[in-house]
């Protein structure tokens, strides 16, 4: 009976198993149901290096600046010490909370409202002991502060720009002149001249494009 209980334990571990690998490779069902997340391979899936904060500033038409997020009553902390704004990272609730506070505050008209993403290092976070147990150098916080967005008095979006993590990765390439040769290379061919000739035509039509060697 041990033996039995033995074997079909390690059957439907291996069952488990191999279930996962077979979905998650060819990307079938690995997001049906929540259960899927303990058998498919994805552990550090979305986990970055960096921890990031979410700051709203508002801009008088004086030029004074106030913070408007947390709202001066508070904020709700739903998991823990974090207010929910930081819950957010797609910024799709912050213009709500810009005109709850704003049309609950006394204050002078307001002419642009920014979103900034505060990032720094996740290594910072660790307790003073842990610190000095894997680290030979003081703890020197860098932070770092990236616009994500600008928004109106009433919470409309003006202009967005892609997170911290994206943007780093973006001037990373554009700083590679091989990857830069290769997009340009790479870049498709549009005829902004006239058409080609096609069978119906009696006439010649115009030049696609200069002739190549040009």
């Amino acid at each position: 009976m041990k033996r039995l209980l033995t074997h079909t334990v390690i059957c439907l571990y291996l069952g488990a198993l191999l279930t996962g690998f077979l979905s998650h490779t060819l990307k079938f069902g690995h997001v049906a149901h929540p259960a899927m997340y303990f058998v498919v391979w994805d552990m550090f899936c979305g986990w970055a290096a960096y921890a990031t904060r979410t700051e709203v500033i508002a801009e008088g038409e004086s030029g004074n600046y106030y913070e408007i997020a947390p709202a001066p009553w508070g904020e709700f902390k739903p998991f823990g010490p974090l207010g929910r704004r930081q819950y957010d990272g797609f910024n799709l609730y912050v213009p709500g909370m810009i005109r709850n506070t704003l049309r609950q505050t006394t204050h002078e008209p307001i002419s642009r409202v920014y979103v900034f993403d505060r990032v720094w290092p996740k290594k910072f976070n660790l307790p003073d002991h842990l610190w000095n147990h894997m680290f030979d150098e003081p703890r020197d916080v860098h932070e770092y502060y990236h616009l994500r967005a600008i928004c109106d008095a009433d919470g409309r979006l003006i202009e967005a720009y892609a997170d911290w993590i994206r943007t780093q990765n973006l001037l990373s390439v554009a700083d590679n002149p091989r990857l830069r040769k290769h997009a340009r290379s790479g870049q498709p061919f549009f005829n902004m001249i006239g058409r080609p000739r096609t069978v119906t035509d009696s006439e010649p039509g115009p030049l696609v494009g200069p002739p190549l060697g040009d």
